[in-house]
């Protein structure tokens, strides 16, 4: 099927109302980047609540463990549900999303009062957060594939720009419930809210076929044949990767990083940042056509370097917005730009091509999130001199300085992932050049 057939298909032929649908995509994607806000902003109360009575040395790197459970229960999702969803459909799905994120809105809320430690019940909510989470990123690439079959990167541009719509909402419930002195719990509740519009939009609309999303549909064995033939795949799994990791780590980390050091919440700073991927991400397609994927992709990296080793030396209100505002720039297009090449590269993948780049970009963010914390703790303790100095020194001046030291180290460490991709798609690039001139 062409794409002009396939886009009739997907729009006004089969009793299909893909605007409509597209709606449907957009809310579902707003409250899962609400959710990811929501961790950020509460942070600082699992930790002061549970995390720092089990031991302030380690409650960094504890934290970190928590917020990257919910990046380990995305990846889950993704490989295990891309694969088969067409077995399961594109509306059911959603439902079920919508349906283990409340599950995981309410064993956070409940986290020590479910007969486990609460670090326990906190791993398992998040862990189970992130399963819905990654449901909704299953459904909503390959459902946008399918429905704009003729506009694929502009579609992804703007449907990924209400994850940091996302963001900001939850960023700004965060602050306004810390504001009016409410338990940090209160934050499930309109979440939960969320979930329950999304599903009651779903049940009303008819949906396209799975198969739809590429243009050349074709079974789950076939995707993991043709999968498995292309091997270079992998190398874009690896690639996103060091993408992903470069936008979500240092995004759950801001609030804990720099609150205490900037003279404002770090969460502010991740809702302005989100402010400015909703508003670049409508421009993906103009700038792809402009620079191309690779010329994109490279371009973002060297914002994504430069930003987080500014956000390293970062000391006031100013210096920390103008950094993230570099950041920002350089991590707007990398998610919706990788899902977009590589489907464009690998079109007999199908869908299983979206659950492979999602599964890894979370994966490796569960990784990369608990290391940070332990650069942080581990800095924190170098400056301070040691156990006995950061006891001692544990308010005023010399507080500011042992924190200072312990965000710029852990800022800088992930600034050497965007740092290294510069280098691999400018050597892409050259690659494609030289196989186009031949």
């Amino acid at each position: 099927m062409n794409n002009d057939a396939t886009a009739k298909a997907a729009g006004a032929g089969g009793g299909l109302r893909r605007g409509r649908i597209f709606v449907i995509t957009l809310l579902a994607l707003f409250t899962a980047g609400a959710a990811v806000s929501m961790r950020a902003a509460t942070a600082v109360h699992m930790r002061s609540e549970y995390l720092d009575p089990l031991g302030a040395l380690s409650a960094g790197e504890r934290l970190a463990t928590v917020l990257g459970a919910a990046f380990a229960g995305f990846a889950i999702t993704l490989l295990l549900v891309s694969a088969v969803l067409a077995k399961i459909g594109f509306g059911r799905a959603l439902i079920a999303a919508a349906s283990i994120l409340t599950a995981g809105f309410a064993i956070v809320a409940g986290a020590g009062a479910l007969g486990l430690s609460p670090y326990t019940g906190l791993l398992v909510g998040m862990l189970v957060q992130g399963l819905g989470w990654g449901l909704v990123e299953t459904v909503i690439n390959p459902l946008t594939s399918a429905l704009y079959p003729e506009d694929r990167v502009g579609r992804l541009g703007i449907l990924h720009a209400w994850y940091p719509a996302g963001l900001v909402g939850g960023a700004l419930l965060g602050l306004a419930i810390d504001h009016a002195n409410l338990p940090w719990r209160w934050n499930m509740i309109p979440l939960a809210l969320l979930c329950a519009a999304f599903v009651a939009l779903t049940l009303r609309e008819k949906f396209p076929p799975v198969s739809a999303s590429t243009n050349a549909p074709v079974t789950p064995g076939e995707m993991i044949k043709a999968t498995l033939r292309n091997p270079t795949i992998f190398v874009w799994v690896v690639l996103m990767m060091f993408t992903a990791s470069t936008e979500f780590a240092p995004g759950q980390w801001l609030d804990v990083a720099l609150s205490q050091i900037v003279g404002m919440r770090g969460i502010l700073v991740l809702a302005y940042v989100s402010g400015l991927m909703f508003v670049m991400r409508h421009f993906a397609g103009p700038l792809v056509k402009r620079l191309g994927n690779i010329g994109l992709l490279i371009t973002s990296s060297v914002f994504a370097t430069v930003g987080l080793f500014a956000l390293g030396g970062a000391d006031s209100p100013v210096t920390v917005l103008l950094a993230a505002t570099v950041w920002g720039f350089g991590v707007a297009y990398f998610w919706p730009t990788m899902l977009a090449t590589v489907a464009e590269r690998y079109p007999r993948s199908g869908t299983m091509v979206f659950g492979l780049m999602g599964s890894a970009g979370a994966a490796c963010t569960y990784v990369v999130l608990p290391y940070l914390g332990a650069v942080y703790d581990k800095a924190k303790l170098a400056a301070a001199g040691g156990d006995v100095g950061l006891a001692a020194n544990a308010q005023g001046a010399e507080l500011t300085h042992i924190l200072t030291a312990a965000a710029a180290a852990s800022f800088r460490t992930a600034a050497l992932i965007p740092l290294c991709l510069v280098v691999i798609f400018t050597a892409i690039a050259v690659a494609d050049r030289l196989r186009k001139s031949k």
